[in-house]
């Protein structure tokens, strides 16, 4: 059994910084993962390997021994190669490490993300978008409550308007789309009408919500309409409107 530091033990997590990296991985995230890599057992040399798997490269057959030679191959690995490749090597140690060590590497890696304001999260072994705590907090509610309610449609539609905003270039309208027809499956099972759109159950319906949210939804189905079905050359959504959408809907 791996023995967990301390802020593990003590359920601890670093205060969070805003967010103001995503399509980069800085020098010190490149750090951090092979340093953590050596941490949980990897020699150089094995992770050379998993370098060199996920770059799509051949190790250098002149470099024998672990320190200085594997070790300065490592960092020269990441280093030079381009910034997503370094997500996918997170992704790939996630998938090698078993038991403890995932859930603790993950753990690791995402406060890492979160004390150095990097959008990214390590969800189910994928390197996913992270909005800020507030944004976390609600999705992840929402799509524990769907699934308790076993609204799998519901929660499915919330999921893929994560993906949407993960996606490099992220997939705006879509994420509005999903996330706001996820409302609307649920907003329909509750007041039993399976065809009416949206903005009219809310309209028809004002009891189901609170007061001013009924309005509130009402003004996004209206956005949701311009900017996730009805694009127009010119309008199209930035990525601050597109997380609030998700953000209201769930």
């Amino acid at each position: 059994m791996m023995k967990q530091n301390f802020s593990s033990r003590h359920n601890y997590k670093p205060k969070e910084v805003q967010i103001t990296t995503r399509e980069e991985a800085p020098e010190s995230l490149q750090q951090f993962v092979i340093q953590t890599a050596y941490l949980y057992d990897y020699s150089p040399k094995s992770l050379r390997k998993s370098l060199c798997k996920v770059l799509r490269k051949s190790p250098d057959p002149n470099n024998w021994s672990e320190y200085p030679n594997i070790d300065k191959e490592v960092h020269d690995l990441l280093r030079e190669c381009e910034w997503f490749y370094v997500y996918e090597v997170i992704e790939k140690l996630w998938n090698q490490f078993q038991g403890e060590k995932r859930t603790l590497f993950a753990k690791d890696t995402n406060n890492f993300f979160r004390a150095n304001g990097i959008g990214w999260q390590i969800s189910n072994g994928e390197v996913q978008f992270r909005g800020s705590d507030n944004f976390e907090d609600i999705k992840n509610k929402a799509v524990e409550n769907l699934e308790q309610a076993k609204k799998e449609t519901s929660k499915h539609e919330i999921n893929e308007a994560i993906k949407d905003l993960s996606k490099r270039p992220a997939d705006l309208t879509g994420a509005i789309q999903h996330s706001l027809a996820g409302l609307e499956c649920v907003v329909r099972e509750v007041v039993n009408d399976p065809k009416s759109t949206l903005g009219k159950l809310i309209n028809d319906n004002p009891y189901i919500v609170p007061k001013p949210l009924d309005t509130a939804i009402e003004k996004l189905w209206g956005y949701t309409s311009n900017m996730g079905r009805h694009v127009k050359e010119g309008h199209s959504p930035n990525f601050e409107e597109a997380e609030l959408a998700v953000s209201v809907s769930a």
